[in-house]
């Protein structure tokens, strides 16, 4: 018997929620998945990835830090472009998911996915096959047909205040004296905010917002 055929599919979980990472941790065992390491911390990925050597990366978008997910994905695959990545979110825009298949991801997941259906992405994953929830395949099928989505349909009213003052050039700082709230609030919106708009640089926000007519030139 080909005892290799029956050895779990290792996977190194990166997610800064302990308690998630503990409940997946637990769950995926009962789909001959094994999370044979965690990492909290988006700096920290690549250099446990090249240490444990896991079938897959099961990886985070957020994690409230000045690097993303798909920063972190971008690096690795830039140095080991065979490595094998599930993103997750709780976010589902569709310029999220765009761009984590874009980047060489294997698949995309939303956290409140099945367990079945995310086992199934790790497993296609680790095979080199792509997988598409779903909702996920249709979405992408019709990007072309939707086209560029105006941040005032995709993001909520107090994303909408920090995005316009972020297109005006205001820094962090500007922004959470303006708004009377922590830095640590607007850092961690204006980076939601990015990823839903999948913009990054101030010059692309500016433009964004003076295309759909949210500021003035």
């Amino acid at each position: 018997m080909n005892t290799e055929l029956q050895a779990p599919v290792t996977v190194l979980l990166a997610d800064d929620h302990p308690i998630v990472r503990a409940g997946f941790a637990t769950t995926l065992t009962t789909y001959g998945i094994k999370v044979v390491g965690e990492v909290g911390s988006a700096a920290d990925v690549v250099a446990r990835f090249n240490e444990l050597k896991p079938d897959v990366l099961m990886l985070d978008i957020r994690f409230g830090e000045a690097l993303t997910g798909l920063d972190v994905a971008a690096e690795l695959l830039k140095t080991t472009p065979a490595a094998k990545i599930v993103f997750m979110s709780q976010f589902n825009n569709d310029s999220i998911i765009k761009r984590c298949y874009q980047i060489g991801g294997k698949a995309f997941v939303t956290k409140d996915c099945e367990l079945n259906d995310l086992a199934t992405a790790i497993k296609q994953a680790k095979a080199g096959q792509l997988y598409f929830l779903p909702k996920v395949a249709e979405r992408l099928a019709n990007l072309s047909v939707l086209g560029d989505q105006s941040p005032d349909t995709v993001l909520h009213e107090r994303e909408m205040q920090i995005f316009k003052l972020m297109a005006q050039g205001l820094t962090i700082v500007e922004i959470a004296e303006a708004l009377n709230l922590s830095v640590k609030t607007i850092s961690n919106t204006s980076q939601t905010i990015k990823e839903k708009l999948d913009v990054h640089r101030p010059a692309e926000i500016t433009r964004l917002a003076i295309r759909h007519g949210l500021i003035e030139a």
